[in-house]
């Protein structure tokens, strides 16, 4: 327990470092992200974005169990 939440904030440490690269990458804005804007009222839900995020991190965290 204590190697992997050690090793989650060294990822969230180099995470909020490279955030300004990060951020020029189209996460977020991905199609089938689904956005509703209207005059007073904006609704935004990263549906591609999460399920992306999702199965990398999945697939991450398989291959660092399997040792």
């Amino acid at each position: 327990m204590q190697k992997l939440l050690i090793t989650l904030g060294i990822i969230l440490l180099i995470l909020g470092v490279a955030w300004p690269l990060l951020s020029k990458f189209p996460f977020g804005r991905l199609p089938g992200d689904i956005i509703i804007e209207r005059e007073n009222f904006t609704f935004y839900f990263p549906l591609m974005t999460g399920l992306l995020i999702s199965i990398v991190l999945s697939v991450l965290l398989w291959f660092w169990m399997r040792k």
